[in-house]
């Protein structure tokens, strides 16, 4: 896997309670968005790879899901996970 056990509990440990803490929306949010751009960054050199792209599309739909969830159960927390990632709202 691309993702190391070192950088997904660095993610989990900057965005969520803890680096153990792999349930937070927030630290999910992060590493969906990490891997976003991974796969963003490898659909650049190759274009037709679809199955990449249809992982994307799927990414991008669960963060979405889990950002509706976050801005209905607490808008601060959405807030600050929006301005820590640098997303488009």
């Amino acid at each position: 896997m691309y993702i190391s056990k070192e950088v997904k509990e660095g993610i989990f440990k900057q965005h969520g309670k803890s680096e153990k803490d792999t349930g937070s929306a927030e630290g999910q949010i992060a590493l969906f968005t990490h891997r976003i751009n991974h796969l963003s960054n490898h659909l650049k050199t190759n274009r037709k790879d679809y199955n990449t792209e249809r992982s994307l599309v799927r990414l991008v739909g669960k963060r979405r899901s889990l950002l509706d969830y976050l801005k209905a159960k607490d808008i601060t927390r959405y807030r600050e996970i929006v301005k820590e990632l640098g997303l488009r709202k």
